[in-house]
């Protein structure tokens, strides 16, 4: 006579194969995320100060910011030559007073006038700045000069004076006159780039 195994019965809840959740295995431990990473993005370790930017704190970025900072000015070809003359002017008297009417100290202030100058004056007038340099340095190098007797004593000594200082003048006239090509190269290639750019 063939008899049934009968399996006992099992008392209390049934347990299923499927695995809990993260709450059941591991609690508030398991749901957080791990260090380094908040929201899928990395961040720094506690502690660990910032890195900053690279190239922020170089002397190239400092000059950058510094020469950024600057005023901008845009002058008119009259008015950068009244500019020029009157720095040139007022440096003149100052170098007369401080440093005894030197030629040399005038030339090496000429320099960066004439550089201030070209970058200053405005797009449609930078021709103007190689030729109104010149001027300037032959007005304000009259408190310079040395003055005889008379008008003629002290036109004689405003042509000595430009005589023994050509070289500044044309060292001036010269960076004034590479500020303005650079600057009309610049010009022309930003306008070629907005005519060949495609219309949107």
């Amino acid at each position: 006579m063939e008899q049934h195994r009968t399996r006992p019965a099992q008392y209390g809840p049934r347990r299923s194969g499927a695995p809990l959740p993260a709450q059941g295995r591991g609690g508030a431990a398991a749901a957080r995320p791990p260090m380094g990473r908040v929201a899928g993005r990395p961040v720094g370790r506690p502690g660990q100060p910032a890195r900053p930017a690279p190239g922020a704190g170089s002397p190239v970025a400092r000059i950058v910011r510094a020469l950024r900072g600057m005023p901008n000015p845009r002058l008119t070809g009259l008015g950068s030559g009244l500019f020029c003359a009157a720095v040139m002017t007022l440096l003149g008297f100052l170098d007369g007073l401080l440093f005894g009417a030197s030629l040399t100290v005038y030339g090496v202030l000429f320099v960066p006038v004439s550089l201030l100058t070209a970058l200053w004056v405005r797009r449609g007038d930078l021709l103007t700045a190689p030729v109104v340099v010149p001027i300037a340095f032959a007005v304000g190098l009259v408190p310079v000069a040395e003055s005889g007797d008379g008008l003629g004593g002290r036109l004689m000594g405003l042509v000595t004076a430009l005589a023994t200082e050509a070289g500044w003048l044309y060292g001036g006239t010269l960076v004034a006159g590479s500020a303005v090509i650079v600057r009309r190269i610049r010009l022309v290639r930003r306008r070629a780039a907005a005519r060949n750019r495609p219309p949107a």
